[in-house]
């Protein structure tokens, strides 16, 4: 439902000068509000838009080599200013007079765009009070945020529609403008580079078609066997595809698993998010599963094969491309971190995640 009309000496939607939106983490929540933030710009293309995010996410919305504030390009399409902060480094070092130094700095920097009304996308107390203390007027957020001491922050709440964490997103958007917004594709950055050097080492290296495998996930419910997603790699050779494994910091245990098992047809690719946006904008299908690589693939209109234990996959499965979920009915919906694999994750067979693989193949190149 939109948001009650702003106070009188609050830009009205089409007038909005300066808009702040707060979505801090992890990667697939701050996939899962770029459609929104993306209809936001499509809606009001002269505002200045920041985005306060986690350091190490801000490559999702800048690339690393451009400034992080400025005239929009294609190295940074969306936003005009992203805001970083360190809210890991921050906690673990909280009585250090540096920390609080930075986070003064921090403040100064969100400050001094003197936005007008902030959203928040997280729904989280910190993110709650980060868009409080960015010195909007007006700051929207969810009724039934994920923590309710978030709410005090708001000076609007909104009943969220959908059951897709995205549906959710754009309704929040849409309290914003006060009307319903478009589905525009996703803006990610692009680096000419990283594009360039990703199609030469997929040349030097004669790999052609190829399918993603991303074997790693948040926690140990949510991970299935390495060894299978190697006996994908076997089978999906038949078919002429390589198969690419992504690993991130700590995950190379895991990738070279995936490459023993794969017998030769699975190589480990280790990226940066900007090479990682370039690789995947290549691949013919992603196989994983509820995990931010998916939701990049998802983002990038990539089919998926999605692979889901515990979450549930109504509320944050592959969105806005062609995907097939699988997901066994001994799975409970829990987002429990439990480090054990989920037993119902575990009664997926590679012999049916081939034959998802293939039916998308199928559908998507005829």
């Amino acid at each position: 439902m939109p948001a009650p009309p702003a106070s009188a000496n609050s830009a009205t939607p089409l007038a909005l000068r300066r808009l702040l939106i707060v979505r801090l983490g992890s990667m697939g929540d701050i996939l899962h509000a770029l459609p929104a933030v993306t209809a936001l710009r499509r809606f009001l293309p002269e505002a200045g838009i920041g985005w306060v995010v986690e350091e190490r996410w801000a490559e999702l919305l800048c690339t690393l080599a451009e400034p992080r504030s400025g005239p929009r390009s294609p190295r940074r399409p969306l936003v005009d200013q992203v805001h970083t902060v360190d809210t890991r480094q921050w906690r673990g070092s909280l009585f250090s007079p540096q920390t609080w130094e930075r986070i003064a700095a921090g403040l100064s920097e969100l400050r001094a765009p003197k936005y007008e009304v902030a959203v928040d996308f997280q729904g989280a107390a910190r993110s709650a009070l980060l868009a409080r203390w960015s010195k909007s007027p007006v700051v929207y957020g969810a009724m039934q945020p994920r923590e309710n001491v978030a709410s005090m922050f708001y000076t609007r709440q909104v009943m969220t529609r959908g059951v897709h964490v995205v549906e959710q997103n754009f309704s929040l958007a849409e309290a914003v403008t006060g009307q319903s917004l478009g589905r525009p594709a996703v803006d990610l950055p692009h680096d000419q580079a990283a594009e360039t050097q990703c199609d030469a080492r997929l040349q030097r290296e004669g790999i052609s078609d190829f399918v993603l495998l991303n074997p790693g996930a948040g926690w140990g419910a949510k991970q299935w066997p390495a060894e299978r997603f190697g006996l994908v790699a076997r089978q999906l050779a038949k078919d002429g595809l390589k198969s690419l494994v992504n690993f991130g910091p700590g995950e190379e245990k895991l990738a070279q698993a995936v490459e023993a098992a794969g017998g030769g047809e699975a190589e480990g690719v280790g990226c940066t998010l900007t090479e990682l946006i370039a690789l995947t904008r290549r691949a013919r299908l992603f196989v994983g599963g509820d995990t931010g690589p998916m939701h990049l693939a998802a983002a990038l209109r990539i089919p998926v094969v999605a692979l889901f234990g515990p979450t549930d996959p109504a509320r944050n499965g592959p969105f806005g491309t062609r995907s097939i979920v699988l997901r066994n009915s001994l799975s409970p919906t829990t987002h429990a971190r439990r480090a054990q694999p989920d037993p119902g994750l575990l009664e997926i067979s590679a012999d049916e995640v081939v034959a998802a693989a293939r039916q998308l193949l199928r559908s998507c190149h005829g």
